[in-house]
């Protein structure tokens, strides 16, 4: 059995110290594991909140525009619901996505093209005409533009017949028994082809000066 032998105090100076790190070097360690244990829930936070906010844009890519004060959804405006008032009684109306003037401006510019048709003879196609159109609330700027429409129609010719198109009588029905509707005398009675006449214009062109415009744009109406 080997003898043992007692370390002398330097002996075991010597031995702890190579055993032990120095002191410097085991606090500087603990140091920066405390540092790290407490970045990690930074870190983790961050990556958290980064997720978050791509995952709200891939669900809700117009959430962030809502938050900002510049956002503004833009109105949506019914149809014929928006109008401007223009010099000479001529009104425009805007709907949604569209621009439209609305046949008034149409009416006011055809009247201006129609010329002023005088006082109609007594018992005359356009003495009956006037009458209606006066029962009518409508003024002499829509005599006007009827008494155009129809010299150039039939010259007010009752028995007027277009051998080509078959239009036939004072408003040029097409064709002309469709006057029927207002009366078995269609093809002698002014008064019945006129009732009908006004019927169609106002039922197609809302007046005479819109018929006159149209017939003043394409040649027929």
């Amino acid at each position: 059995m080997p003898e043992s032998r007692a370390l002398t105090n330097p002996q075991r100076e010597m031995a702890t110290t190579r055993m032990s790190p120095p002191r410097g070097i085991s606090a500087r360690a603990n140091v920066s594991k405390r540092r790290g244990f407490r970045g990690r829930p930074l870190v983790i936070g961050t990556f958290v909140i980064i997720v978050g906010v791509m995952l709200v844009n891939v669900v809700d890519p117009y959430s962030g525009a809502l938050a900002s004060p510049y956002y503004q959804v833009a109105p949506v405006f019914a149809q014929g619901s928006q109008g401007t008032q223009l010099a000479g009684n001529y009104t425009a109306n805007t709907a949604r996505d569209a621009y439209s003037i609305t046949a008034r401006t149409i009416e006011a510019a055809a009247a201006a093209s129609a010329p002023p048709a005088g006082v109609p003879d007594p018992d005359s196609a356009q003495a009956i005409a006037f009458a209606m159109i006066s029962a009518k609330g409508w003024g002499v700027d829509q005599f006007n533009c009827l008494v155009s429409l129809w010299n150039r129609e039939s010259h007010w010719n009752v028995s007027a017949h277009n051998t080509s198109s078959g239009a036939y009588g004072i408003p040029q029905a097409l064709p002309g028994d469709k006057m029927a509707t207002a009366g078995a005398d269609w093809q002698t009675n002014p008064q019945t082809q006129i009732i009908w006449g006004l019927g169609y214009i106002e039922g197609r062109y809302g007046s005479p000066c819109g018929a006159w415009a149209h017939s003043e744009n394409i040649g027929w109406y």
